[in-house]
């Protein structure tokens, strides 16, 4: 397993990183998810990635079981705030009170006294920046948190929040979690360019498109049984991806891969990862195989033709 650095900061995460969205504490077996986790661990994978909103809290009490058998100091966990996690009118947002009351609310079901990254989960714009910051600097100060990060900002939203951050001497944003693949790059004309001067790195989620790029949908063939299109509960996330145009690029691509001899999602990972920015790409695995084949695509560095290639048919 490959290490890069956080931003500007001296914090070290593996290349790929375990999260726990729509699996831990939803559709996943609790013992197959602590086994999952541990694979990973074992794997060399010390980012670990969860939410309050994840399963309503359960995803947050599946992964500290499993990390709790661990030094603290040997792994890298991040969760979030921002989504309802109540039917109140202040049970939700980047308010000091939903902030303060979420944060210690989810160290409660870690099992944890601190978090290494807490995430804006998404943009509030209710509540003002400065207002989220202070507080998010007070839970720094009183080591709950130690690194501040956002999730699906703008490139105009992360400045602002910067340009309050060094006017009131606040912690910065050191890490951004984006939605990143082959077939969504909507990071790459601003947020990227932005974050490699302000020493921001990308943590992405979905590198694989969920699932899609795995290879696993074929034109014209039976949703493989167990797959998230085939989820009645989970179809919905995954429809955007399931268009016939895509699934044959993914046939192509997957060509690519088998002259490579890696496989598809290998392939797909380290495409993520050819961006410097990147300090890391959350996997999702529900089942401990699925972590070790993706954890694989760590350290593969493809060549500009290959690169060329990939460009040629994602065009």
């Amino acid at each position: 397993m490959k290490y890069r650095k956080l931003g500007r900061t001296g914090l070290k995460v593996s290349e790929i990183s375990l999260g726990s969205w729509l699996t831990y504490g939803n559709t996943v077996e609790k013992e197959t998810a602590i086994r999952t986790i541990d694979q990973a661990y074992e794997l060399g994978i010390n980012f670990f990635d969860t939410a309050n909103v994840y399963a309503r809290g359960e995803a947050e009490k599946v992964v500290g079981e499993a990390l709790r058998k661990y030094p603290r100091e040997s792994y890298v966990l991040a969760t979030k705030v921002f989504w309802p996690m109540g039917d109140g009118p202040n049970d939700r947002g980047l308010s000091r009170k939903h902030v303060y009351e979420q944060a210690n609310a989810s160290l409660k079901r870690l099992g944890l006294d601190y978090v290494d990254i807490y995430y804006c989960h998404r943009h509030d714009p209710e509540t003002p920046i400065d207002e989220t910051l202070r507080t998010i600097e007070d839970l720094v100060r009183q080591g709950k948190v130690l690194y501040v990060g956002v999730s699906e900002w703008t490139a105009a939203q992360i400045v602002e929040a910067l340009r309050v951050a060094d006017r009131y001497l606040l912690d910065r944003i050191v890490v951004n979690q984006p939605c990143y693949n082959m077939f969504n790059r909507y990071i790459e004309p601003e947020i990227i360019p932005l974050s490699q001067r302000e020493g921001i790195s990308q943590v992405v989620f979905s590198p694989l498109a969920q699932g899609v790029l795995t290879g696993k949908y074929k034109v014209g063939e039976k949703l493989p049984e167990g797959s998230r299109a085939s989820n009645p509960k989970l179809s919905s996330i995954i429809q955007r991806y399931m268009d016939e145009e895509l699934l044959r690029k993914v046939e192509k691509l997957n060509g690519i891969a088998q002259e490579l001899g890696i496989s598809m999602a290998q392939l797909a990972i380290a495409w993520v990862l050819r961006q410097e920015n990147v300090a890391s790409a959350i996997v999702g695995a529900s089942r401990p195989e699925q972590i070790v084949e993706n954890a694989k695509a760590s350290g593969i560095e493809l060549s500009d033709d290959v690169l060329a290639k990939i460009e040629e048919i994602l065009a």
